[in-house]
């Protein structure tokens, strides 16, 4: 990491702290995706937001200066970082009263930088990173495609980072244009007073859904229009696109959690005792591992309302193949548009499903359900009733007796009866000592949620439904 590059100063601003960062490693055609999406949405959007950009070279800039114009004429201000090349300076498009751009040294770590860094009024978004050094390469050297180039950084939604972030690119661009750098400054601080942090929880949701769903149709758009040399070379950039799908979903559903005051760590305690549980119950590595991600995902409420922006076609087709009988959920479906996350889609669908098939969507009765969705809707409960009491001056053993026991009355109505008595034996763990470490995931890579088992295990809810007894 190149020593003070705005990535190192990120980094070692959070090396001691509670919350270190962890950087993943990136190909090309990914990050173009990741930032096409990002860009694209500010065209779809009313928000105006603060935009800072850093390319590696003028050359770069340039060939997207074309659709900078139309940016700005969406965006509040954009910041444009670069070193300069012929013509860098003379486009149209910097000449444009929200334009200005940073001239940087082409000795200026920043330069070897690629960044976008958005501040919404109702979201927040950026994709930092530097490419690998020809000694990080290692001994196969720096590749001969353009698509297979590596990138070491981060891409997230989480408005703290981000917010952090602009600042030390702000700061960096003092060092070039203090009066641009005070502007900046000025509007971020605008957008703190009316912007994000004012925003109601269900706009920003809706708009970070909206985001995600595009994120993933770029994405997989980009893997459908790739063209690489070797089979070799194309399993492995699939799988690197596959892992940012996968992280789209896993960071809004972070958010979810940070979001919610009162329950933030949700979705990571419901994992640990849905994994728990799937060991009592002897399932299979390949369904403990698929019941993980759906428990990471099992609050994605926004998504209902996000619409897939380009597989609408593809993603009622895969509905119909995959749950016939399961109306129509958008949430749902745009899990749906990755052929791994179907049958964590059907799980998720039907958690709120009851053993006596007064549930939704589809109105399953028993073993009709999923047991993944079983499991979820359990556990999902008997969290929220713990996380309830964890303020009370109850001790432990009471807070779990008063959980299970309300768990307990909505056995054989909500809750399928087994599944609260395996319950009951790890409540009684619990009750003596046993200690369940939670695991935040490490969402710069998501593929190790996967599993390779999953295609052929690609069950519908009957095959699911049973369990050994």
């Amino acid at each position: 990491m190149l020593e003070g590059s705005i990535l190192q100063q990120l980094q070692t601003a959070h090396r001691h702290s509670t919350r270190p960062i962890r950087f993943g490693v990136y190909y090309k055609n990914t990050l173009v995706s990741l930032c096409h999406a990002l860009e694209d949405h500010i065209l779809a959007d009313d928000d105006k937001p603060l935009v800072i950009t850093a390319f590696q070279q003028g050359k770069w800039y340039l060939q997207e200066a074309g659709r900078y114009a139309d940016i700005a004429q969406r965006s509040r201000e954009i910041a444009i970082m670069a070193a300069p090349d012929a013509g860098f300076a003379e486009h149209p498009t910097s000449l444009l009263p929200n334009v200005d751009l940073v001239a940087l040294d082409p000795a200026d770590p920043v330069a070897q930088e690629w960044h976008l860094i958005i501040l919404s009024q109702s979201y927040t978004a950026m994709v930092i990173c530097q490419e690998l050094s020809a000694a990080d390469y290692g001994s196969s050297g720096i590749p001969t495609s353009d698509l297979e180039r590596k990138f070491y950084g981060l891409w997230t939604f989480e408005p703290q980072l981000v917010q952090e972030t602009a600042e030390i690119a702000i700061a960096h661009i003092s060092k070039y244009n203090p009066q641009l750098a005070n502007k900046l400054i000025a509007d971020k601080q605008a957008m703190s007073t009316t912007g994000y942090a004012y925003a109601s929880s269900t706009a920003r949701l809706e708009n970070l859904g909206a985001v995600v769903s595009r994120v993933v149709d770029y994405l997989q758009t980009g893997q459908y229009n790739l063209s690489i040399p070797t089979a070799l070379g194309q399993q492995t950039l699939d799988r690197n696109l596959v892992s940012n799908e996968i992280q789209a979903f896993l960071r809004m559903a972070q958010l979810l959690d940070i979001a919610d005051a009162t329950n933030p760590m949700a979705a990571a305690e419901v994992v640990v005792l849905a994994e728990t549980i799937a060991q009592l119950l002897d399932l299979p590595a390949w369904q403990i591992k698929r019941l993980r991600l759906a428990a990471l995902l099992h609050r994605i409420d926004p998504l209902q309302k996000a619409e897939s922006v380009l597989s609408s076609d593809k993603v009622l087709t895969h509905s119909q193949e995959d749950a016939p009988s399961c109306p129509l959920i958008p949430g749902a479906q745009v899990l749906r548009t990755m052929p791994r996350l179907r049958a964590v889609a059907q799980i998720i669908t039907h958690q709120t499903e009851w053993w006596n098939g007064r549930g939704e969507p589809a109105g399953l009765v028993g073993d009709e359900i999923p047991l993944e969705s079983r499991i979820l809707a359990l556990l999902a409960d008997f969290q929220w009733r713990v996380n309830q009491r964890k303020s009370s001056n109850q001790s432990r053993q009471e807070i779990f007796t008063q959980a299970l026991d309300e768990c307990r009355q909505q056995q054989s109505t909500r809750f399928d009866p087994k599944l609260v008595d395996t319950l009951a034996l790890l409540v009684m763990g619990l009750q003596q000592g046993l200690d369940l470490p939670i695991m935040t995931p490490k969402v710069s890579s998501g593929v190790w949620l996967l599993d390779s088992q999953w295609d052929s295990h690609s069950k519908t809810s009957e095959e699911i439904g049973s369990y050994p007894k």
